[in-house]
């Protein structure tokens, strides 16, 4: 896709997640890998809902800034995502509200913070690790993500929001939607001991769908 295109394609789908209530204010953000290998990532204090596609940050393959307005100070924990994530060609942090209620549970296993509730959650986003709070930018946010070794393209920062990997602009968004969905479902069915996906479903979705996401 070209880089003009890929633009448009941020400052739409930004616009489509702040408006349906996502991420709110100036919060969240959204990078994307152009064909040279550099970066254009959205803005410092820049709402998801009125970006401009000329002003959107822009890095060369080297990671050196270049262009445009100045980048979001998640920057680092963006490229800890690429780094640790081979074949991630886009990466969105928001904070969705059930997300983060979600990372402020006592009782959240940090290795799975959700059951495997519904298909989509598991072939979407696989399994979402919770990583303790540091304040928004702190660099110990980026080593966290670093050591969590890619094994995972979904991460809960603690009190702070969901931020998700994937193959394709699209596939990050389609899976941080997912993710903020379960956590509404999750916390809809707190102590209502809902079924969940046996661990054969879950096998069956991975066979027939080639997904190579895991549960449990």
């Amino acid at each position: 896709m070209s880089e003009s295109r890929l633009r448009e394609q941020v400052c739409l789908l930004a616009r489509s997640m702040f408006e349906r209530g996502l991420t709110h204010g100036s919060s969240g953000n959204i990078s994307v890998v152009l064909d040279d290998g550099g970066l254009l990532m959205t803005p410092t204090d820049a709402s998801l809902g009125f970006l401009d596609p000329a002003r959107l940050s822009r890095f060369d393959a080297q990671g050196r800034f270049i262009d445009g307005d100045k980048p979001t100070k998640e920057a680092p924990l963006h490229r800890a995502l690429y780094e640790s994530r081979s074949g991630s060609r886009a990466v969105v942090h928001l904070h969705s509200t059930h997300s983060v209620a979600l990372s402020m549970l006592p009782d959240v296993d940090p290795a799975s913070v959700l059951p495997p509730l519904t298909p989509y959650y598991v072939m979407r986003v696989g399994d979402t690790a919770l990583v303790p709070y540091h304040r928004p930018g702190d660099p110990m946010v980026a080593d966290a993500i670093r050591g969590l070794a890619g094994r995972y393209a979904s991460v809960l920062l603690a009190n702070h929001g969901p931020v998700v990997a994937g193959t394709s602009l699209t596939a990050a968004v389609n899976a941080i939607e997912e993710l903020e969905e379960t956590a509404r479902l999750f916390l809809l069915l707190r102590g209502l001991h809902p079924r969940t996906l046996s661990p054969a479903q879950v096998e069956e979705l991975s066979h027939v769908f080639g997904n190579d996401h895991h549960h449990g």
